[in-house]
């Protein structure tokens, strides 16, 4: 299955809109937005349906016109959005369309509905299993309610591919006896809420970090996740702490944050391709550094390869590696694509700008207009940043976005640059530009 998260905020988003907090405050400078949680499955099954959820798609060029099938989980209005349906019955021919979830939450559905669209309403309870579509699917207990108990549920599924997941948002943590319910599942993917960080007294019927950790250990304890499983946290809310030390907190319990955008493709290993540029000085590798905050292992590829004798690089270094984790491992390569290729964790390259300057070097190609050897190293590069197994995060410099060099090895050196910058970004899931500290979210 193919999970394409639309949203992974709680109710209000983080940060919310009318709040000055650390949290909120943080993501806003990071442009790390989140807004309500929802995703979509193989573009024919929808995982809650808010109100954020057609704009989402719409902003990250995903198309909902193959939805075929909805899985809700209760009817608080971030998680079902019942005017959607108003809205597609403009579309001509859209089809039919299956809605699943809580009787209450279907009958709020109901008056959305034209007396010719081709809507079904299919009422579920906790412990009923169904197909849907090629789906085979399980109603599982949500400790949360709207106005009753039973009005809200989860949803255990798995695909035709035999790839499964849980959709565990909204819920408290579970009865002791529910876990059973999910005895040796192994999921791939456990999509579970974690709303309130340490504000756990805000509502029991929501995850802080400890009922997330204490949810996580019961699963784990009846094998529901395994170490194979991608533990993502949904439904964030800025009462967390910023997302540098949510990630920290989270990886001390096996997870990690999700990230509205991102795409899991489930039984594959997990791929996310970060392009960090902008300017001298404008804070890129701080960025892409914190991208990757509270990851252990990771492995810094200083793209230039290593240099002797320039006193100023090497204080500028040293700045750098006093500021990465320690156990962060550092190599000094110019060979990238072999790094990529061969990657089992993952790869912050800093930077391409120097990496092609090694090329050039390499080629002798600053005084002559032979370029071929170049391009072929950069397409080698581009194969290798398209097919690597890991998350990876590439920093690289605008240099034409200044005065036009002085000199013909400067001009191509800015031409050469751009192209590769244009090249990895077209194959980067995200895209940041950086710009007095600034960070700008280009795609």
């Amino acid at each position: 299955m193919k999970v394409t998260l639309l949203g992974t905020g709680a109710a209000d988003g983080w940060p919310n809109a009318f709040c000055r907090c650390d949290s909120c405050s943080d993501a806003r400078r990071l442009r790390d937005f989140r807004t309500q949680t929802a995703a979509l499955v193989d573009d024919a099954l929808m995982l809650d349906f808010g109100p954020d959820a057609p704009g989402a798609a719409v902003r990250r060029g995903v198309s909902l016109a193959d939805v075929r099938h909805v899985l809700i989980t209760h009817a608080h209005a971030d998680h079902l959005a019942p005017q959607t349906l108003l809205f597609r019955s403009w579309v001509e021919g859209a089809g039919d369309l299956e809605l699943i979830g809580p009787a209450d939450a279907l009958d709020v559905c109901r008056p959305w509905v034209g007396p010719d669209a081709e809507v079904r309403f299919r009422p579920v309870v906790a412990d009923e299993s169904l197909h849907v579509g090629s789906y085979d699917v399980r109603i599982l207990p949500a400790q949360h309610k709207v106005f009753r108990d039973g009005d809200a549920v989860l949803y255990d599924v798995t695909g035709p591919d035999g790839t499964r997941l849980l959709w565990a948002t909204d819920t408290g943590v579970w009865r002791s006896d529910w876990y059973e319910g999910v005895a040796d599942a192994g999921f791939d993917a456990v999509f579970l809420e974690e709303t309130f960080g340490d504000r756990e007294d805000l509502s029991d019927g929501h995850l802080g970090l400890s009922g997330f950790g204490t949810m996580v250990e019961g699963m784990r304890g009846v094998g529901a996740i395994t170490g194979a499983t991608d533990v993502v946290a949904v439904h964030l809310g800025h009462h967390n702490p910023p997302i540098g030390k949510l990630r920290r907190r989270l990886q001390e319990l096996g997870a990690r944050p999700g990230r509205d955008g991102e795409v899991l493709d489930m039984g594959r290993p997990a791929q996310r391709r970060v392009f960090v540029t902008g300017g001298a000085r404008s804070g890129k590798s701080r960025y892409a550094e914190g991208v990757l905050a509270g990851i252990d292992d990771v492995v810094y590829v200083a793209a230039g390869g290593p240099r002797t004798g320039d006193p100023d690089w090497d204080r500028r270094v040293e700045v750098h590696r006093d500021r990465r984790p320690a156990s962060w491992t550092t190599v000094e390569d110019t060979d990238v694509a072999g790094v990529l290729r061969s990657a089992r964790r993952p790869v912050l390259v800093d930077c391409l700008g120097t990496w092609l300057a090694s090329r050039l070097d390499h080629h002798d190609a600053w005084g002559n207009s032979e370029l071929d050897a170049v391009r072929a190293d950069v397409e080698d590069l581009l194969d290798a940043w398209r097919s690597c197994a890991v998350p990876v995060v590439a920093v690289s410099n605008e240099v034409g976005s200044g005065v036009v060099p002085a000199t013909a090895s400067g001009r191509m050196f800015r031409d050469e640059l751009g192209r590769l910058n244009a090249a990895i970004a077209e194959l980067a899931d995200e895209v940041v530009f950086m710009v007095a500290g600034q960070a700008i979210t280009v795609r």
